[in-house]
């Protein structure tokens, strides 16, 4: 048994599911299906009167809420809620859907002030700050099973870990998007945050046993005030298998093929992989077909294919063959901040030493301290320091360094002294 679970086996679950009573547990040690919700599975709320009363009641009732989101990835374009699932002491589990009910703004002001619990929160956020729910204060029990060591973070392998009992996960990829959502899935959403707050309750316990709760907490707090992500520039450049792509006409394939299909996906609102693949695109970026004829006999443009929309993507084709040598993109632009970790050697060997060290000492007290290298300072800090340290690198100036990179207090307490040692050795 982890310390984890010794500290939750100290604390009387108050939400046991489907689950039988403590009397009943099995003594094999085999983890307890949850099969049903303890008060069955709510109707959903499509609504605004339903919401009404579930805004009611969730402003009544008591403690932390746990709250969880399920979107329609793969089949749907963008990253929108489908299915909006909330459990609070004294209000029960609600089901929301975000379709009939587009604006959850009185939702989330009705819990300002409350403790959010989310699992893996950075996920769900940015699709419930879109239909009006953020929160203040937050408990994220992924990045908390992180902080306090366990090898695996999923929903579903925490809950199993730390309170002993199975989550059923066969609906996590389903097609969200779906009217009326079948009853199975349904149950699946509701028993997502059944457990919850009894999560959140047995890791604040081990965090805490470990000595890392404050430092759970700044996290959390990050989270929360973070704000939105901006839009990426040059989105096109992520597309999958672009480091085959070296010349500049082939990039303005990329480019122009990806955002005809962008403009497709959106107006037809499914998954741009669903309107033309990845792999297709950069296919047709190392052709540079001259016509039809020529984009058909490429993977990806088989058969299947229609005529019109071959053409539509022949005519992208063409745009980036007219262009002129000037207005095409520039290869391997580089983002703000240092080269790649693997050309320092050769542009600047006292930075790759640095780095060296550095990394060494951060994986050397990571693994002491029983979690993530990752957690304890971001890669792409660390990378920064050492590119261009602080001049003196005194530990003040290092700290500093890391705090306007974005690191918490107690990363900063914890990492600046061994990157002082490690730029003072490779000076």
């Amino acid at each position: 048994m982890t310390d984890a679970q010794e500290t939750a086996a100290d604390t009387a679950l108050r939400t046991t599911g489907g689950g039988p009573p403590d009397d009943d547990v099995p003594a094999n040690g085999l983890p307890i299906p949850l099969l049903e919700p303890r008060e069955g599975i709510p109707p959903v709320v499509e609504t605004e009167d339903a919401l009404a009363e579930v805004i009611a009641a969730f402003a009544a009732g008591s403690g932390p809420v746990a709250v969880d989101a399920e979107r329609a990835s793969g089949y749907r374009y963008g990253q929108r809620a489908y299915l909006v699932q909330l459990r609070r002491e004294g209000a029960g589990t609600a089901l929301v859907d975000p379709v009939g009910c587009p604006d959850l703004s009185g939702l989330g002001e009705a819990l300002a002030g409350t403790e959010w619990i989310l699992h893996a929160a950075t996920q769900d956020l940015p699709c419930l700050r879109d239909i009006g729910m953020l929160p203040t204060s937050l408990f994220d029990t992924e990045l908390a099973g992180r902080l306090a060591g366990f090898p695996r973070v999923g929903l579903g392998a925490m809950v199993e870990s730390v309170l002993g009992y199975a989550l059923e996960k066969g609906h996590s990829a389903v097609d969200w998007s779906t009217r009326p959502l079948p009853e199975p899935w349904l149950r699946y959403a509701a028993l997502d945050v059944e457990l919850l707050v009894d999560l959140r309750d047995a890791l604040e316990k081990e965090l805490d046993r470990q000595g890392k709760l404050e430092w759970a907490r700044q996290e959390f707090d990050a989270i929360a005030s973070a704000p939105p992500a901006p839009p990426r520039k040059d989105p096109w450049r992520r597309t999958s298998g672009m480091h085959k792509v070296r010349r500049r006409r082939q990039m303005a394939v990329v480019r122009e093929l990806w955002t005809a299909r962008d403009k497709v996906a959106q107006r037809r609102d499914v998954s741009p992989g669903k309107v033309l693949s990845d792999a297709a695109i950069v296919e047709a970026a190392l052709a540079v077909p001259v016509n039809v004829a020529a984009l058909t006999a490429l993977p990806g443009f088989g058969n299947r294919t229609g005529r019109r929309q071959l053409e539509q993507w022949q005519a992208a084709v063409d745009r980036a063959r007219a262009l002129p040598e000037s207005e095409l993109p520039q290869p391997g632009q580089q983002v703000a901040g240092p080269p790649p970790p693997r050309a320092w050697a050769d542009k600047d060997p006292v930075a790759a030493a640095r780095l060296a060290a550095a990394r060494a000492a951060v994986s050397a007290l990571a693994e002491e301290l029983n979690l993530p290298q990752e957690n304890l300072i971001t890669p792409d800090t660390v990378r920064r320091v050492c590119w261009e340290p602080p001049s003196p690198g005194t530990p003040d100036t290092v700290a500093a360094a890391l705090t306007g990179y974005g690191a918490r207090p107690w990363q900063v307490e914890l990492v600046t002294p061994l990157l002082v040692k490690a730029l003072a050795a490779s000076a």
